[in-house]
């Protein structure tokens, strides 16, 4: 049994060489018992692997005693909802988000945060290699229950954003798993919606779901603009993570939605923490200091805002990728919650999402960019050789702050990448210091 699917923060890989019902058994139930559950929550995408993976899981728990609690088709958000609501010390979700067709994954989640490496999924990989540990933890076999959990998150939702009207908006999903929740909201809210790519389809998508990536957005920006609508929304394929589109049909991405809406997140709040990611541009904490919130840097990885927020307080969280914590929502990074926060603040303050945008919107950015490279860590040497002066920051790669600019670069976790963002105060310091780098890295 391969064990190379085991990442940074899941059990990942192309179905089935690197990830398959073996693996995902074996995978399931050393979770399981290391968390000595006694009933879990199951729910999985709509991957054409995913059900023989999910019957595979399902049948592992109860084999240890242990009841299974299963949602089914579902976004990751609502699976999350029902670990967070319900009573359960974690589950599996199996879906492998935003990756190509032939991907799966199984995304472990405990007490409300997915267990990553370094930490518990090294635990939960030690048991795969050596199961003898692995004894029953109930009396004879495990139930599976039935567990439906629609309802209860959508009149939740509905209750929190019932002031939300009177936008017209363009959704992508993508032919992912979020109009299972979006389409109910939508409509008990009486939001004037265009859905795009409702249909679950993982074989033949439109466009890839992952919204870092522009020529998945193409078809969106077009359709904003055509439809006249306010603004655009995209999700990825498991509906936890999402960008934005202005009525102009340009991306919004996650940082400046974080700065349009922490002054409204800030309001009434005794604690003023808001946890943001380290590529975030200069213009977050600028704008959470202005509104006596208190910014709090942290490195890249969802988990770690997720425990923050959780077990640490603060008021919200939010990652580049586009994950966003909300702690008024369990702190589940949930794509439709943190959609609706946003037509919240383009509701009450009566203007255009653009309007919001550039008003926070100081500073030139690069998007993150990615490069192959043979050797990352000859890489990230030679940069670093390369300037002089700057203030360092190692807390993610590394970060070097130059005053009128800024970057960081990282290595990926699981492949020979290099990873890059710039900011600067004028789109001409961007444009010669990323042509500069560019060609460090590329020599």
């Amino acid at each position: 049994m391969k064990l190379t699917a085991f990442k940074s923060y899941d059990v990942r890989g192309v179905y089935p060489t690197d990830i398959n019902e073996e693996l995902a058994a074996a995978a399931a139930k050393a979770f399981v018992f290391h968390m000595r559950a006694g009933k879990i929550v199951i729910g999985r995408d709509g991957r054409t692997s995913s059900p023989s993976i999910h019957a595979a899981v399902v049948e592992a728990i109860m084999e240890l005693g242990v009841d299974v609690f299963d949602i089914g088709l579902c976004p990751s958000p609502l699976f999350n909802y029902a670990v967070a609501t319900k009573g359960f010390p974690g589950g599996i979700m199996i879906t492998a988000s935003h990756s190509p067709p032939e991907y799966n994954a199984l995304k472990m989640n405990k007490e409300g945060i997915q267990i990553c490496s370094p930490g518990e999924l090294d635990d939960v990989k030690k048991l795969v290699i050596d199961p003898s540990p692995i004894k029953p933890l109930g009396q004879g076999r495990g139930r599976k229950v039935i567990l439906d959990v629609l309802k209860d998150y959508v009149k939740e939702v509905v209750e929190h954003f019932e002031k939300v009207k009177g936008l017209r908006v363009v959704v992508d999903f993508a032919n992912g798993m979020g109009a299972i929740t979006a389409r109910p909201v939508f409509e008990k809210l009486g939001l004037d919606f265009v859905f795009l790519n409702e249909e679950v389809n993982f074989v033949n998508p439109d466009h890839l779901a992952n919204p870092l990536e522009e020529k998945n957005l193409v078809q969106i920006r077009k359709a904003v603009v055509e439809e006249k609508a306010d603004c655009g929304i995209f999700f990825d394929g498991d509906a936890d993570r999402v960008i934005f589109i202005d009525e102009k049909g340009r991306p919004i991405y996650p940082d400046i939605l974080t700065a349009i809406i922490a002054p409204h997140e800030l309001q009434g709040r005794a604690d003023k923490r808001v946890y943001y990611d380290l590529r975030f541009s200069k213009a977050v904490p600028d704008v959470i200091r202005e509104h006596r919130g208190d910014p709090v840097m942290l490195r890249v990885g969802n988990p770690f805002y997720k425990e923050k927020l959780k077990n640490a307080g603060g008021v919200f969280a939010a990652e580049l990728s586009g994950h966003m914590m909300f702690q008024d929502h369990y702190a589940i990074d949930d794509g439709l919650y943190a959609s609706l926060k946003i037509l919240k603040v383009i509701v009450s303050e009566s203007k255009k999402l653009s309007v919001l945008a550039d008003a926070v919107n100081k500073y030139h950015a690069s998007p993150e960019l990615n490069f192959h490279v043979k050797d990352a860590d000859a890489t990230m040497k030679k940069v670093r050789s390369s300037f002089k002066g700057g203030k360092v920051l190692e807390l993610d790669g590394l970060t070097l702050d130059f005053g009128d600019w800024w970057f960081n670069i990282r290595k990926s976790m699981t492949d020979p990448v290099v990873r890059l963002r710039i900011e600067a105060d004028t789109a001409e310091t961007l444009a010669a210091m990323r042509k500069k780098i560019e060609g460090i890295i590329e020599e």
